[in-house]
């Protein structure tokens, strides 16, 4: 398993004075770096790719779907769009030299109609992914589905959930990212629901249960590592925790984390408490 670490503890508007980042992580041991993508016009791809190169660092992707666009909605032109948005988001993240792209890309964040999902909708969701499929394989891509906490969707909370989706999509390159925050709240036992993903678990981001400081909460860990050494997980445990820094006004833990703990704390001691777990 490798550790790496997302750029949400610092900002969601990761730019180029951030790259001054990368020679500390791996210097802590980290082997990988999670960029946010909003616009994936708006990425300097090549710029990246040259940063991370040059620290050894790996890049991958959390996708988090803008205003106007939505793959389950009634709209077919909005549809289309979507798709769309998603291909550039999968050559972005390419051209960054990442092969892998994740995030909750079946809806935009926060998009609750107040039921719960549709036939209809799943139907949309399944021919959306599948039509993108040709892109993953002509840019060596993989898709790592999301499920996320009934706050921030109403499609897609639990492993089972999105393991169904993915038999029903069917590519061999869409999987799923279990977020161990999210898992806290939908899931019986996050060991349990991780194991069940078998072959379809691509990617994890671990995050303790407020997002701060790994191992300061009472997500069980341990027991994850475990289930992830029985299934021969070979990805990344993606450290994701929300930092404050006075200077960072686009990071997730401006206004509610804890005063205390540093993007830097949530990068070198989450990856510190993981290596002593795995090994």
């Amino acid at each position: 398993m490798k550790i790496g670490v997302s750029a949400f503890a610092w900002t969601t508007k990761l730019n180029s004075s951030h790259y001054r980042l990368f020679p500390k992580l791996r210097e802590q041991g980290l082997q990988g770096f999670e960029i946010p993508l909003f616009d994936p016009s708006t990425l300097a791809a090549t710029e990246l790719r040259r940063a991370l190169e040059a620290n050894e660092l790996e890049g991958t992707f959390c996708a988090i779907l803008p205003a106007g666009i939505n793959p389950i909605s009634p709209d077919s032109e909005l549809r289309k769009k979507s798709l769309v948005h998603l291909g550039n988001c999968v050559k972005a993240a390419a051209e960054s030299g990442a092969h892998l792209i994740g995030g909750p890309v079946f809806a935009p964040n926060g998009y609750l109609p107040g039921r719960r999902r549709t036939q209809e909708e799943w139907s949309w969701a399944v021919e959306c992914f599948q039509n993108l499929g040709d892109t993953l394989d002509e840019h060596e891509m993989t898709l790592s589905i999301e499920p996320v906490n009934r706050s921030e969707s109403f499609f897609l909370n639990t492993a089972a959930e999105a393991k169904a989706l993915c038999e029903a999509i069917g590519h061999p390159r869409i999987g799923v990212t279990i977020d161990t925050f999210h898992a806290n709240i939908e899931e019986k036992n996050i060991e349990n629901a991780t194991e069940s993903l078998g072959r379809h678990l691509r990617h994890i981001h671990a995050s303790e249960n407020d997002r701060g400081l790994l191992g300061s909460g009472h997500i069980d860990f341990s027991s994850l590592i475990a289930a992830l050494h029985r299934m021969n997980y070979s990805g990344y445990l993606m450290i994701e925790g929300f930092g404050y820094s006075p200077v960072e006004h686009d990071a997730l833990g401006a206004l509610w984390g804890d005063l205390s703990v540093t993007p830097e704390d949530i990068a070198g001691q989450g990856a510190d408490f993981l290596r002593g777990l795995l090994s």
